[in-house]
C-alpha cells in the first residue's frame, strides 16, 4: 500500500516531542503504513483480530480498576494492576478525544510473563492496528499481547 498524505501528517505527529516526549515510532524508519501492515500480517497469521486483542486489553483493565494501584488476582493465573497518572494525551490519529494516562499491568503467572499498556494503546490497537514502531520504549509486540493476555483465536 502507498502511504497517503494523511498518514504522512499522522506520522509527523508521532515524532518525539510532538505529542509525547519519546514519540511513538522509536528508531523505526519505515512509513507508518508499512509498520501497520507488518503487524497486521503477524496478527492475521495467528488467526486473531486487532479488535479481539484490544477487547482483551480492555477486559483486564476493567477487572483491575477496583484495585487501583494494587494487584488483583484473577482466576488462578493472572494478576492485574491499574495505575492512573495525572494527565491526558491526544491520539496522533485524531479521533474522539483525549486518553487518560492509565497504565494496566497484566502478569500471566502460568507463563511467568507480564505486559504493560495504556488506554492510548487500546485505542491504537482497536482503531488503527498500531502497536508503535520498532525501538519505541512503549512498543507492544502483537505476539506478546496474544500470548500473555491469552487472546482466543478469531471465530470463523
Amino acid at each position: 500500500m502507498k502511504q497517503t498524505p494523511e498518514y504522512d501528517r499522522i506520522q509527523e505527529q508521532m515524532k518525539p516531542g510532538v505529542i509525547a516526549l519519546d514519540g511513538f515510532l522509536g528508531d523505526d524508519k519505515r512509513k507508518l503504513i508499512d509498520i501497520i501492515a507488518s503487524d497486521n500480517t503477524k496478527v492475521h497469521k495467528l488467526n486473531r483480530t486487532h479488535v479481539d486483542i484490544a477487547s482483551r486489553m480492555e477486559h483486564f483493565k476493567e477487572l483491575g480498576l477496583p484495585g487501583l494501584g494494587e494487584f488483583i488476582t484473577l482466576d488462578d493465573h493472572f494478576e492485574v494492576k491499574v495505575d492512573s497518572v495525572r494527565g491526558i494525551l491526544p491520539s496522533p490519529f485524531g479521533g474522539k478525544g483525549m486518553y487518560g494516562k492509565v497504565n494496566t499491568t497484566v502478569i500471566n503467572k502460568k507463563l511467568d510473563r507480564q505486559i504493560v499498556y495504556t488506554d492510548l494503546h487500546v485505542h491504537f490497537v482497536a482503531d488503527h492496528a498500531f502497536y508503535e514502531g520498532k525501538g519505541s520504549p512503549f512498543r507492544l509486540e502483537p505476539v506478546d499481547l496474544i500470548e500473555i493476555l491469552e487472546v482466543p483465536e478469531a471465530e470463523e
